[in-house]
This record gives C-alpha cells, structure tokens and sequence, in this order.
C-alpha cells in the first residue's frame, strides 16, 4: 500500500521539528564545551594534518592563542581548500562524508570558532531523523485508529530523549549515522511491500548504503543484516531474479564506495580499530561486560531509567493475556523484525568492536530501540483496554518519561555544564601564562584545545622533569605579577608538582581550580 503524506501530517511534523528545534537550539546555547573527539572532528575538517600536537614546533615551545585556534577554525585563506576533509581521513580510521559537511559549515565562520557550525548541521540532519522516525513508527501502526497521530507524538518523544539530544549537541558524525540507518531501515521496508523491484528504490537503497558506508563503517553491521534478512527472504520466495538485481545494487554501492575512498580497507581491517574488534571477540567476559554497560546506557540515556520496568510490564501483560486465553496481538506486524534483528546484530557488534563504552557508538540505534518497546507496549495493551484509556496510559508514560532527566539529574553528556565557569575565567581573570605539564604518555591535548586557544601566552612542556631549574628556565621573563596556571595530567604527582613549581617561582599560594576529563588545573599566584 502507498502511503501518501496528507496536509494534517506535514502540520503535526511541521509542529514536532518547531519543538525538537527549539530544544536543541536551547542544548546548543548551554554547551559549554567540547570533548576532544569535537575537537578532532574540527581540525580533521581543515587543518593540515590530523592533531596539532604532530606540528615540530608544538611541544617545549611558547604560543599564542591563535596558534591553537588555527587547528579549530577555517581561515580566509583556507576557505575553499577542501583537501584536508580527505587527506586527514585517510590518515585517521574514519570515512570522510561527514568531515566534507562539517567543513562547508565552517566555512559560515571564517577566522571565527564556533560549537554551531556542527551544531547546526546536526540539527538540519535530526529534521530529517524524525521524519524518517515518524515514517517507520507509521508503517508499524498502520491500520490502527490514529495511527498518524500516534506516530507523530512517537516521532516527539523520540527527539526529546536525552540520547537524542546529547547527539544532536555532538559534534561527531553520529547523527549522520542515525539518519543513514534510518532511511536504509524504510526503504528495505517499501521494498517489503514491493510486489517486484522498483529501479528507483533500488537506486536510493543502494545510495543509501553508499552514504551510510561513507559516514561511518559501524552502519555496516546494522546493513549487513538487513541484507541477510532479505537474501533469506529473496532465496525462500525463490525470487532469484529479484534478489539478484537486490545483490547487484549493494555489489555497486560497494564498488562506488571503495573507489570513492579506497582506504576503508586498511581502516577496517589492518588498522588498530580493526585488529582491536578481532582481538575483542576471544574475551567473552569482557563482551558480555560490555554488554551489560550498554543495556545500562540506553536504558539511563534513551528510556531514562525506565527501560526495565516497561518491559517487565510487557512480559506482565503477555503472561496475563496468555492465562486469560486473550490474544496477544490482533495482527502481526510484517516490519518489526526488519527493526529488531539488524538492531540487535548492531549492538552486539558495536560491544565486540567499540574501543570505549561510549553511548555514541550504540546512538545510531537507540531511536529504534525506543519505538520497538514503545510498539510492543501498544500492542499488548491495545485489545485489553479502550482507546481513551491507552492514550492515557501512554500519555502518562512519555511525560514520566519527560520529567525523569530532572528527577534523576540524567544530563546531556555533551552539554558540559560543569565547564562553563572555567571558560568563562579564562576568557577574563585566567588570561595569564600558562604552563602544560604533559609528561605523561597518551596526554589528551585535545580535551583542554578551547582553553588553550583563549591565553595569550602557553607552553605545553613534554619530555622535561619537573624541577626548580626546569621550570625556571622556562618561565623566565614572563609576567607574574597576575599567578600564572598549570595544567598536569592525573598520572603524574600533582601535588608534588604543584609544590616545586611555586617554589621554583617564589609564589606564595597554589589552589585547585578545576578537574577536568584528563588533568588538574592550578592557579598558582
């Protein structure tokens, strides 16, 4: 059946993306800072190489603000230079589609950093999100009374998760990743409901697939499976032909996307992302370790902590009904595996693969894991109670579901609250010399690059003991006379540090300022 967008449903979505736009809008507003993977995504998008600590002259040298903030902005001179999106994503481990976006934004604000040239392009792509969102939830309800409204306030809720805002805050390619499972996810279902194949669809499924492939290589296990699904489905009809013009679009999808970007490979499967996903798959108790934190993720950050007691009440319902001879679901959605499945084949993939436990690696899927609870809740309710009363239950469940962030204190991760206070004192007060530690090996540079790019005057010190004599030299000739700060990473002895330091300079008092993702900050006058 084709479904044919009416003039209510582009007011009830028009209404949706006003209200996620806002919200978002107000989540950019308060970011306050950026983990160092934004700040990656940045320089990845226009600096000549991958970090900035690799520049000759970076270490055991004094700098300016504007030489950090070269690595986080697009000059004049660099305006329509597009060469580093490629060159550096061939030296990293990830595809380039979304770097090429991020820097025609960046080009809005030349010789200017701002968190909205990747806010804003998240934005524009969770407009997208929740249509498709809406779309899918609509195809799953479809028949049900007010199915489209229902869909809507789906598509609603969905955008105002924190996991969703958290992404669209993001300055990571994400977002993008969420849009490409999406749109894959609801054209495999038109396909579904295809009689024979249509050129076009087959055309935008396998553009899709080659979009998908270039944002990031994670999609490919949520498409892998979605391509068994329907080969199983294709060779079981005994619709060879089909199946074989289905294969052949993903054979020519692959093809493009390798020519496009040939050094996939070597980030798949040579490079350390790739060695790590193998070595990963012989140590179970780590994996089944992973995936317990990720279950806990999604149920804190995509259900708000709610995720457990709905499907206990599922489980509750089905075992009543079953008792009671009641049937549970009046008619089986076609769709619903096409969600679970790939879904499924995704998490368990991304908690083998992912180096970190991190909710960002699993946010392509959470939307999904969101409406696949949500339906099966509706579908074990909708033939024991009335109508009215299923919207009020679901009603009270979305605004619980609402209100429990602020309950729980559940914070947007990418927000950094916490860090809006230290901005704030070296833009003003903490604009004196400032000294980086960074004798420890693996130092996060990168995490603290925004505060660097606010001091007139930094020298980040690698390979250097911490002595009086040390020290001396390298802070001789520099204006005191306002304290100074130090950074030091948690590995090394801080106090220690902190002491021989102020003595080395004949300060008088060192106070803690601040605790940040990897170092201590000191404010020594």
């Amino acid at each position: 059946m084709k479904q044919k967008i009416c003039k209510k449903e582009v007011i009830m979505l028009a209404i949706v993306i006003l209200i996620q736009t806002a919200v978002f809008i107000v989540a950019g507003m308060n970011k306050s800072y950026m983990h160092m993977d934004e700040a990656f995504s940045l320089g990845l998008a226009n600096y000549d190489t991958i970090k900035i600590q690799n520049n000759e002259d970076f270490y055991n040298t004094w700098h300016n603000g504007e030489y950090y903030k070269d690595y986080l902005v697009v000059n004049e001179d660099e305006k329509w230079d597009f060469s580093p999106v490629y060159i550096n994503q061939k030296n990293d481990v990830h595809p380039p589609l979304y770097y090429l976006l991020l820097r025609i934004a960046m080009n809005f604000h030349i010789d200017k950093f701002s968190i909205w040239s990747g806010v804003v392009v998240n934005i524009i792509i969770y407009v997208f999100i929740t249509i498709f969102t809406y779309l899918i939830m609509r195809k799953l309800l479809e028949g049900k009374n007010k199915y489209k409204e229902k869909s809507a306030v789906f598509a609603l809720v969905s955008s105002l998760l924190v996991s969703s805002i958290n992404s669209a805050i993001y300055i990571r390619m994400y977002a993008l990743s969420t849009l490409n499972v999406l749109i894959t996810t609801y054209l495999h279902f038109k396909l579904l409901d295809s009689k024979e194949s249509d050129k076009k669809l087959l055309f935008c499924i396998g553009l899709s697939a080659l979009i998908g492939s270039l944002t990031h290589y994670y999609y490919l296990f949520y498409l892998a499976m979605l391509f068994i699904m329907f080969t199983f489905r294709y060779l079981k009809n005994k619709e060879y032909k089909e199946w074989a013009k289905y294969f052949g679009t993903f054979a020519i999808a692959g093809v493009l996307s390798i020519l496009i970007f040939p050094y996939s490979i070597k980030h798949m499967f040579f490079e350390y992302r790739g060695k790590g996903a193998i070595d990963n798959i012989s140590h179970i108790a780590r994996f089944v370790r992973c995936i317990g934190h990720y279950i806990i993720k999604i149920n804190w950050y995509t259900f708000h902590n709610l995720l457990f007691a709905i499907i206990l009440a599922i489980l509750a319902i089905y075992i009543y009904k079953k008792c009671q001879k009641i049937k549970v679901v009046e008619e089986k959605s076609k769709y619903i595996k096409y969600l679970i499945f790939p879904s499924l084949f995704y998490f368990l993939l991304v908690a083998i693969s992912s180096p970190w436990i991190e909710l960002r690696y699993i946010t392509p899927i959470c939307g999904i894991v969101f409406m696949v609870v949500m339906f099966y809740l509706e579908e074990v309710l909708n033939n024991i109670l009335t109508e009215k009363a299923l919207n009020v239950v679901f009603t009270i469940v979305f605004i619980v579901m609402l209100i429990m962030p602020f309950a729980l204190h559940i914070k947007v991760q990418e927000m950094y609250i916490d860090k809006k206070e230290i901005v704030q004192k070296f833009e003003s007060e903490f604009n004196v010399p400032t000294l980086y530690m960074a004798r420890s090996k693996g130092v996060r540079f990168l995490d603290d690059i925004l505060l660097f790019s606010k001091i007139d005057e930094s020298y980040v010190a690698e390979g250097i003991d911490c002595t009086e004599e040390n020290i001396q030299s390298i802070m001789k000739g520099k204006d005191l006379s306002k304290g100074m700060i130090v950074f030091i990473n948690y590995k090394e002895k801080n106090s220690e540090m902190v002491e021989i330091i102020r003595k080395a300079l004949n300060l008088e008092q060192a106070t803690h300022i601040k605790q940040m993702n990897a170092c201590n900050i000191y404010y020594l006058k």
